[in-house]
């Protein structure tokens, strides 16, 4: 089969949806190696994406055709998937070409722009409400990364189950446990102490960290050693939240490291006192996959998405229950051997996720997209 996924995701710093389309490219050429897999983008990739290894079968391309981005979704792909024979095109990041002539399977991670537009800026959600409906439609196969996902996009864009499967993700190979050597290097440069609360993901409304903070404040005072590190880069709608930080009577106990490498991240998750993820909403949640598979005890919001990948792993709060997530948190500090019981069920959890069994739905996705379109056409002849 003649694969192409969309690139743009990885012309830039990667962050879920860079890391979804790299992990699921590689294993989808190397666990086929009979199909031809390509990643196309009208800009150049990233180092982290062009300097690693790859199997022979998977192509990562800059094309030269259209370079100019508002062209490429019109002109460029669509030439490129004709000139390569593409059978099945897969958007990765909520787009499709309006007249790609091959199948087609598109990736809606959430609908957080349509369910939470509170916690998006309004470009991005009036950008969501014109487009993303019809691109839905005009798909041939559907993948969310939940069964939560799934129902959301029948229930609110009016998309049948039959055409929409649910495929999870999985933590990347490079999470697991941290050496001595990269905790020490993780820790001399941003000095977290021997006690931390760890978040990891992009600061946005969204995430909830005012909550975070807010419980971090009432836990301050009985745990004079512990702080609070916020590992991601700084999103969209962050004012409040940072001008809440400066006043706080701990303020110098809330460290932002901003974008970390993999290596950093490791170290931070395998050293984290607990890992914290109080979002208001999620599509799978990625963060607490990957700090389980380090070990790391997980606290994390009750919403349908995460209690569907986290299980019985985790301890599970209610999002914008504050006093909750200080309680959970405070149990936790206080009691070494629930820390332990988390820690272990956590990365026996995050094992049973992988991106080989991923890629291995994905790829039956792309069959049945191939038998449709290949039957539609006949019908439309």
């Amino acid at each position: 089969m003649r694969i192409a996924l969309d690139g743009l995701p990885l012309s830039r710093e990667l962050t879920g949806i860079g890391h979804y389309t790299l992990e699921l490219a590689r294993h989808l050429a190397k666990t086929n190696s009979a199909d031809q897999v390509s990643v196309a983008s009208p800009r150049g990739l990233v180092p982290t994406v062009t300097s690693g290894s790859s199997p022979s079968n998977l192509r990562l391309r800059r094309a030269t055709l259209n370079p100019v981005i508002r062209y490429w979704w019109k002109f460029g792909l669509t030439n490129f998937l004709k000139k390569e024979k593409v059978e099945v095109f897969h958007g990765t990041n909520f787009q499709l070409p309006p007249q790609p002539r091959c199948a087609t399977v598109l990736t809606i991670h959430d609908l957080s722009t349509l369910l939470y537009p509170e916690t998006h800026e309004g470009k991005n959600v009036q950008h969501a409400w014109r487009w993303l409906p019809s691109t839905a439609q005009t798909a041939t196969m559907i993948i969310c990364p939940t069964e939560a996902v799934r129902q959301e996009v029948h229930d609110h864009l009016s998309i049948p189950l039959d055409k929409i499967v649910a495929v999870h993700e999985a933590a990347r190979s490079c999470f697991g446990p941290a050496s001595d050597r990269e905790i020490a290097r993780v820790k001399q440069r941003f000095n977290p102490g021997e006690e931390f609360l760890l978040y990891v993901g992009t600061i946005e409304p969204r995430k909830n960290l005012l909550s975070l903070v807010l419980a971090f404040e009432q836990l301050a005072s009985t745990h004079p050693k512990m702080r609070l590190v916020i590992a991601g880069r700084k999103g969209w709608m962050v004012e409040e939240l940072f001008a809440y930080v400066k006043r706080s009577p701990v303020n110098n106990r809330i460290i932002f490291t901003g974008y970390v490498s993999d290596v950093e991240l490791r170290a931070l998750y395998s050293s984290c006192t607990v890992f914290v993820y109080p979002s208001i909403y999620e599509g799978f949640g990625l963060p607490p996959l990957e700090a389980m598979s380090c070990g790391a005890p997980v606290v994390a919001s009750s919403i349908p998405s995460i209690g569907e990948v986290l299980g019985e792993a985790a301890r599970l709060v209610k999002p914008n229950d504050f006093a909750a997530l200080k309680s959970s948190l405070e149990e936790l500090l206080d009691e070494p051997c629930l820390r332990e019981r988390l820690s272990l069920a956590g990365r026996e959890r995050a094992a049973e996720f992988s991106w080989d069994e991923t890629a291995r739905r994905v790829r039956n996705v792309y069959e049945r997209a191939l038998d449709i379109h290949i039957h539609d056409r006949k019908i439309r002849r």
